[in-house]
Protein backbone atom coordinates (compact mmCIF):
# COMPACT_ATOMS: atom_id res chain seq x y z
CA UNK A 1 0.00 0.00 0.00
CA UNK A 2 1.35 2.97 -1.28
CA UNK A 3 0.72 6.30 1.17
CA UNK A 4 0.42 9.68 -0.92
CA UNK A 5 2.42 12.57 1.39
CA UNK A 6 2.03 16.49 1.41
CA UNK A 7 4.63 18.68 1.42
CA UNK A 8 4.24 21.36 3.83
CA UNK A 9 5.10 25.23 3.84
CA UNK A 10 7.74 26.52 5.93
CA UNK A 11 6.43 27.97 8.91
CA UNK A 12 6.99 32.16 8.59
CA UNK A 13 9.35 33.69 10.44
CA UNK A 14 8.42 35.44 13.41
CA UNK A 15 8.47 39.07 13.29
CA UNK A 16 10.46 41.11 15.08
CA UNK A 17 8.86 42.81 18.49
CA UNK A 18 7.88 45.96 17.39
CA UNK A 19 5.19 46.28 20.37
CA UNK A 20 2.39 47.50 18.43
CA UNK A 21 1.71 44.48 16.19
CA UNK A 22 1.83 42.24 19.20
CA UNK A 23 -2.07 42.21 18.92
CA UNK A 24 -2.24 42.10 15.70
CA UNK A 25 0.39 38.46 16.05
CA UNK A 26 -1.72 36.92 18.76
CA UNK A 27 -5.18 37.39 16.93
CA UNK A 28 -4.72 38.05 13.08
CA UNK A 29 -8.00 36.99 12.17
CA UNK A 30 -9.50 40.13 14.17
CA UNK A 31 -11.14 42.23 11.76
CA UNK A 32 -13.31 45.18 11.61
CA UNK A 33 -16.11 43.67 10.25
CA UNK A 34 -15.11 40.11 13.14
CA UNK A 35 -15.65 43.24 16.11
CA UNK A 36 -18.93 44.43 14.33
CA UNK A 37 -20.93 41.18 14.26
CA UNK A 38 -21.58 40.97 18.01
CA UNK A 39 -22.77 44.37 17.78
CA UNK A 40 -25.44 43.57 15.49
CA UNK A 41 -26.55 40.83 17.15
CA UNK A 42 -26.39 42.97 20.17
CA UNK A 43 -28.77 45.06 18.30
CA UNK A 44 -30.92 42.68 16.43
CA UNK A 45 -31.92 41.12 19.38
CA UNK A 46 -32.58 44.27 21.32
CA UNK A 47 -34.96 45.28 18.42
CA UNK A 48 -36.63 42.24 18.12
CA UNK A 49 -36.99 42.34 22.14
CA UNK A 50 -38.56 45.86 22.02
CA UNK A 51 -41.25 44.48 19.61
CA UNK A 52 -42.41 41.51 21.28
CA UNK A 53 -42.71 43.79 24.46
CA UNK A 54 -44.73 46.12 22.52
CA UNK A 55 -46.82 43.92 20.92
CA UNK A 56 -47.76 41.99 24.12
CA UNK A 57 -48.26 44.80 26.03
CA UNK A 58 -50.16 46.89 23.60
CA UNK A 59 -48.29 50.03 23.55
CA UNK A 60 -49.45 52.49 20.69
CA UNK A 61 -46.24 53.75 18.95
CA UNK A 62 -44.90 54.02 15.59
CA UNK A 63 -42.23 51.59 16.08
CA UNK A 64 -44.58 48.51 16.96
CA UNK A 65 -45.65 47.03 13.31
CA UNK A 66 -41.97 47.17 12.01
CA UNK A 67 -40.05 45.83 15.71
CA UNK A 68 -42.83 43.44 15.88
CA UNK A 69 -42.27 41.94 12.59
CA UNK A 70 -39.06 41.57 13.00
CA UNK A 71 -39.68 39.93 15.90
CA UNK A 72 -41.77 37.44 14.50
CA UNK A 73 -39.21 36.90 11.55
CA UNK A 74 -35.96 37.03 13.21
CA UNK A 75 -36.84 34.79 16.64
CA UNK A 76 -37.98 31.20 14.58
CA UNK A 77 -34.44 32.13 11.68
CA UNK A 78 -32.47 32.49 14.54
CA UNK A 79 -33.55 29.39 16.19
CA UNK A 80 -33.55 27.48 12.83
CA UNK A 81 -29.72 28.75 11.96
CA UNK A 82 -28.80 27.82 15.03
CA UNK A 83 -30.16 24.42 13.77
CA UNK A 84 -28.80 24.71 10.66
CA UNK A 85 -24.82 25.95 11.96
CA UNK A 86 -23.40 23.10 9.13
CA UNK A 87 -25.09 24.32 6.42
CA UNK A 88 -23.17 27.42 3.82
CA UNK A 89 -23.99 30.44 5.15
CA UNK A 90 -26.30 31.82 2.08
CA UNK A 91 -28.27 27.99 2.18
CA UNK A 92 -28.26 29.02 6.19
CA UNK A 93 -29.74 32.32 5.86
CA UNK A 94 -32.54 31.38 2.89
CA UNK A 95 -33.94 27.94 5.06
CA UNK A 96 -33.63 29.84 8.04
CA UNK A 97 -36.33 33.00 6.81
CA UNK A 98 -38.31 30.18 4.87
CA UNK A 99 -38.60 28.13 7.97
CA UNK A 100 -39.60 31.58 9.74
CA UNK A 101 -42.11 32.05 7.37
CA UNK A 102 -43.11 28.93 7.69
CA UNK A 103 -43.47 29.26 11.52
CA UNK A 104 -45.55 32.12 11.46
CA UNK A 105 -48.18 31.09 9.27
CA UNK A 106 -48.62 27.82 11.39
CA UNK A 107 -49.52 29.36 13.89
CA UNK A 108 -51.68 31.64 12.07
CA UNK A 109 -53.33 29.14 11.05
CA UNK A 110 -53.78 27.13 13.44
CA UNK A 111 -55.29 30.20 15.59
CA UNK A 112 -57.30 30.83 12.79
CA UNK A 113 -58.53 27.05 12.87
CA UNK A 114 -59.81 26.98 16.69
CA UNK A 115 -60.95 30.34 16.60
CA UNK A 116 -58.49 31.57 19.07
CA UNK A 117 -57.23 34.57 17.05
CA UNK A 118 -55.13 37.79 18.81
CA UNK A 119 -51.76 39.18 17.88
CA UNK A 120 -50.19 38.82 21.71
CA UNK A 121 -51.31 34.94 21.37
CA UNK A 122 -49.87 34.53 18.16
CA UNK A 123 -46.03 36.50 19.31
CA UNK A 124 -46.41 33.88 22.53
CA UNK A 125 -47.04 30.72 20.18
CA UNK A 126 -44.06 32.35 17.83
CA UNK A 127 -41.74 32.79 21.06
CA UNK A 128 -42.55 29.73 22.65
CA UNK A 129 -41.99 27.69 19.46
CA UNK A 130 -38.68 29.69 18.92
CA UNK A 131 -37.59 28.86 22.38
CA UNK A 132 -38.88 25.31 21.75
CA UNK A 133 -36.49 25.05 18.83
CA UNK A 134 -33.56 26.75 20.71
CA UNK A 135 -33.99 24.57 23.82
CA UNK A 136 -33.89 20.85 21.34
CA UNK A 137 -30.46 22.14 19.51
CA UNK A 138 -28.89 22.81 22.83
CA UNK A 139 -30.26 19.37 24.55
CA UNK A 140 -29.27 17.70 21.28
CA UNK A 141 -25.76 19.13 21.30
CA UNK A 142 -25.12 17.98 25.05
CA UNK A 143 -26.36 15.13 24.57
CA UNK A 144 -23.24 14.37 22.05
CA UNK A 145 -20.68 15.81 23.73
CA UNK A 146 -21.59 13.33 26.83
CA UNK A 147 -21.88 10.91 24.38
CA UNK A 148 -18.21 11.38 22.79
CA UNK A 149 -16.94 11.58 26.14
CA UNK A 150 -18.12 8.61 26.76
CA UNK A 151 -16.29 7.16 23.83
CA UNK A 152 -13.36 8.01 24.45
Amino acid sequence: MQTIGTKSSPPDPPEPDGGDDADERLHPARTPARDLLPLLAGAATTTAGVGAVLALADIDSPLRAPFTLFFLLAAPAAAVATALRRLEPVGRVLASLSAAVAVNLLVAQGMLAVHRWSAPGGIAAVAALSSLILLLVLVRRLRGRTERGRAS
